[in-house]
């Protein structure tokens, strides 16, 4: 039964951008989340990772992270801009081809 909740909760997850085609279980990867994530020490005398070269290697990630989100971001805004002069470009494209068809007729 909890199985069923839990995947009931996660078709619920709104998606990140309306353009988004990941399922709603898709959880991307934020900068915050990598820099926040901490790893847990190996017992003394165990082999294990160097607690300070993991953290180098996260704030890399996350940087990295943040660079693809901000290029990301960028080219919506600049998608979004096209899109608004296209649409102005043909509105007017329409509103000089109705100006000119009127001034045909009343002729």
């Amino acid at each position: 039964m909890r199985v069923f909740f839990r995947r009931s909760r996660r078709r619920r997850r709104s998606v990140l951008w309306p353009t988004c085609y990941r399922s709603a279980a898709y959880d991307p990867l934020w900068p915050w989340q990598v820099r926040g994530r901490r790893f847990r020490s190996t017992p003394l005398g165990r082999r294990g990772l160097d607690p300070h070269e993991v953290g180098e290697f996260l704030d890399r990630v996350a940087g990295d992270l943040a660079a693809v989100y901000d290029a990301l971001a960028r080219s919506r805004r600049e998608t979004d801009r096209v899109k608004d002069a296209l649409r102005r470009w043909q509105s007017e494209q329409a509103q000089a081809r109705r100006a000119v068809l009127d001034q045909e007729s009343r002729r």
